[in-house]
């Protein structure tokens, strides 16, 4: 792999500075020269992109990555499709992530047990193409929580391992590990499409149906074996159990009181925490209603309050500088894979981030996530060279990221993923197709 320079960009570096512009050099897989002027002269055999009037920023990180759901309006959708079709799935997930900006996934839990393990091997051999992933495998809950699909009667397997005490939790945590996994999710708190079954009050989102000790098993197993560990947490119990036990990623989180975000604070340099709004944004505002989820029904579903719920506790964690990842929960029919983007917005209209923040939170927070070390998620020398350039002022107009064709080329560890024709046409380059 040879060098590639690109020339007169404006370039975000996820750092926290101010947009600068400059020049960015990748020799290999990294980064080794940022800056005005700073790649020097160019050498023969040097790949040269004209980087003018584009914004030069990190790629982008999923930080809740479902690949393997497509379109989804209900849990049939994913139980139904055999492995062998759904593995395809998340091929086309992961690839509109990718065209979409996203070179990293943060893994939550997919449909199959080893969906993303097969696409993240894929893609590492070289195979196809898609974003460094974080593979999740199948959520882990307790009988009569949400995950659990079944009654006595009509028993059922759902996208879950169901357990009931440590012990089962430490077998489920080693098997999916076993099986590939780098992610494993914990089902902690209730959620409000299980609020009600078999006609009476099921687990809502105040619950917390996965005790302590089922909790604090996952992590000391799956940190034992180099493995994160991930909660579905809306509930105040739920989430503070969860810091108490070790847990890396926090997931939703619209529920809070003083005492938990005192927690929080405090382990705010071990912690990232994921909100989902785009999903319940979408159904309050009816986007869901060709589906049968209209804004009445999303009201009745409790949604708004939730949404309020998760501006009050997600703006003060900003203000307590707890590490915000953008995404989560994309993959249904109102909420598709490759329109993560539109987090960002949603982080300045609810949570009161700037636009510069709320990049950051999409970039090096996302980088950090997906790798302690620091190699991913800003634009420095040294640096594993994942990044976009986007035609258009983001910090203008952060939309822009939400439209893949002003999305004109992405770079995952130095080599270009997808170059717009246009863009290839000006530099001299050819051009690749996105779908490759």
């Amino acid at each position: 792999m040879g060098r590639t320079l690109i020339q007169n960009a404006t370039i975000f570096d996820g750092t926290g500075k101010a947009p600068f512009p400059g020049d960015l050099l990748v020799d290999g897989n990294r980064i080794v020269a940022v800056g005005a002027g700073a790649a020097g002269a160019v050498q023969p055999g040097d790949a040269v992109i004209d980087g003018t009037g584009l914004f030069c920023m990190p790629g982008m990180t999923e930080g809740h990555g479902h690949i393997s759901f497509e379109n989804a309006t209900a849990t049939e959708h994913l139980i139904t499709p055999t492995p062998e079709e759904q593995v395809f799935t998340a091929a086309r997930g992961a690839l509109a992530l990718l065209k979409a900006g996203f070179t990293s996934v943060y893994g939550a839990s997919e449909a199959k047990l080893r969906l993303a393990v097969a696409v993240r091997n894929e893609v590492n051999a070289g195979r196809i193409k898609g974003p460094r992933i974080r593979a999740g495998g199948l959520e882990i809950s307790v009988t009569g929580a949400m995950g659990d699909e079944s009654t006595e009667h009509n028993p059922r397997v759902g996208p879950s391992m169901l357990v009931d005490g440590p012990e089962q939790m430490r077998r489920a945590v080693r098997f999916q590990i076993r099986e590939g996994i780098d992610n494993v999710k914990l089902d902690v708190s209730g959620d409000p499409f299980y609020a009600y079954r078999a006609g009476t009050l099921g687990t809502p989102d105040t619950s917390t149906p996965m005790h302590f000790d089922e909790i604090r098993m996952a992590v000391e197993t799956a940190h034992a074996l180099g493995r994160k560990v991930n909660a579905h947490t809306r509930s105040v119990q739920g989430t503070k159990d969860c810091i108490r036990a070790g847990v890396d990623g926090l997931l939703h989180v619209e529920h809070s009181d003083e005492e938990l975000l005192d927690m929080m604070e405090e382990a705010k340099d071990r912690i990232f925490v994921v909100p989902t709004m785009d999903l319940f944004h979408q159904m309050a505002t009816g986007a869901g209603a060709p589906w049968g989820i209209s804004a009445e029904v999303a009201a009745m579903m409790g949604i708004p309050p939730l949404i309020e719920a998760s501006s009050r506790t997600h703006s003060e964690l900003r203000k307590r500088g707890v590490r915000h990842l953008i995404g989560g929960d994309y993959g249904f029919a109102w909420s598709q894979q490759g329109e993560q983007a539109r987090d960002i917005g949603h982080f300045m209209r609810y949570y009161g981030y700037s636009a510069a923040e709320a990049l950051v939170c999409a970039t090096r927070n996302g980088g950090l996530a997906m790798d302690a070390s620091g190699d991913l998620g800003t634009l420095e020398p040294g640096k594993l060279a994942a990044l976009i350039l986007v035609d258009g002022d983001v910090l203008a107009d952060v939309t822009v990221l939400t439209r893949p064709e002003r999305i004109v080329m992405v770079m995952k560890d130095g080599a270009i993923q997808t170059l717009s024709p246009a863009l290839a046409a000006k530099s001299g380059a050819p051009a690749l197709e996105p779908a490759e």
